[in-house]
């Protein structure tokens, strides 16, 4: 069989850095660059007997967020604990939303090839990022700094719609654009503050069960998506050619071989032990709290680009 007899599914979770001056739990400041370790207190670095306050400007931005990809906005969410083990969390745990995220059931239209196409958002919720690790490859072993630990995110996590690298790149910038255009994140990816992982699987054409998936995390770049994608979409279909299969695994790019490599069995939702933060309260939004972010949108690319379509009789080249 060929690549034409397989179909690729692909989905994103994107995870962008909210423009906030201080982190989502505590008040230490949220700027790129500082030497390690400065942009710390002990609430963010896990501090035996302290406490997690929650910053309402990153609930306001993940809302602006979710209105501006048509989702619906809960009234009622909460922070849950996402158990996982790793050198840069020190809480051993990261607060994110579980079962009832901020925002949900959205979409965006990207355009490829003069086609317009409709990408699912199954949900945007919000969650503190974790530190950094700085490896050093002559002396071997890494550091850990921790000013990235606790700087808010938003993570949105599209529906399997995509098919190819290229409606891959549309969606990313569709969503780079919107977040750019309403001033909640500068989305440098550059620094990490746009990033997203890549879900691939592909199938046979007429199946209707999706393969099985890999992941690859904390892609933050355009071409290296791209790049990836068509690597992994023709490494999957070599092995299912040779009579192997996938295996549902978490991977890494290496942009200068071009090619992923395995890092770990892939995680269900079961793993990962979700259960309410008890620390932080409920989060209860009013109708008048989401009109308001609601009426000071403003108006958004892809509105525009239409108003001056009508308006100037440009054709979609100019635009």
């Amino acid at each position: 069989m060929s690549r034409e007899d397989y179909e690729v599914i692909i989905g994103l979770e994107v995870h962008s850095e909210l423009s906030t001056k201080t982190k989502i739990f505590c008040s230490c400041p949220t700027g790129f660059g500082a030497e390690p370790n400065t942009h710390v207190c002990p609430i963010c670095t896990a501090m035996p007997g302290t406490l997690p306050v929650l910053n309402e400007k990153v609930v306001e931005y993940a809302v602006k967020a979710g209105l501006a990809t048509n989702c619906e906005i809960a009234r009622q969410s909460k922070n849950d604990r996402k158990n996982y083990f790793y050198p840069d969390l020190p809480k051993s745990y990261q607060i994110s939303q579980y079962d009832k995220p901020l925002c949900e059931h959205g979409y965006v239209n990207i355009d490829v090839d003069g086609k317009e196409k409709k990408i699912g958002i199954t949900r945007i919720h919000i969650e503190e990022d974790a530190g950094k690790l700085n490896h050093d490859d002559l002396q071997g072993g890494a550091l850990v700094d921790l000013n990235r630990a606790g700087v808010p995110l938003i993570e949105i996590v599209s529906e399997p719609d995509i098919r190819s690298s290229k409606e891959a790149e549309e969606y990313l910038k569709k969503i780079k654009s919107i977040l750019e255009y309403i001033e909640v994140s500068d989305c440098k990816m550059e620094e990490g503050s746009l990033r997203a992982d890549v879900n691939v699987s592909v199938r046979k054409k007429g199946e209707t069960k999706l393969g099985t998936r890999t992941e690859t995390k904390n892609m933050n770049s355009f071409r290296s998506i791209v790049r990836e994608i068509d690597y992994e979409v023709e490494r999957q279909i070599e092995v299912l050619e040779n009579g192997g299969t996938i295996e549902q695994e978490t991977l890494r790019w290496d942009d200068v071989s071009g090619k992923t490599f395995p890092m770990r069995n892939k995680e269900n939702a079961d793993d990962y032990r979700y259960f309410p933060d008890p620390d932080l309260v409920a989060i209860n939004l009013s109708e008048e709290y989401i009109e308001n972010i609601k009426n000071n949108l403003p108006e958004l690319p892809e509105s525009r680009k239409k108003r001056y379509l009508e308006e100037y009789k440009l054709s979609r080249k100019r635009c």
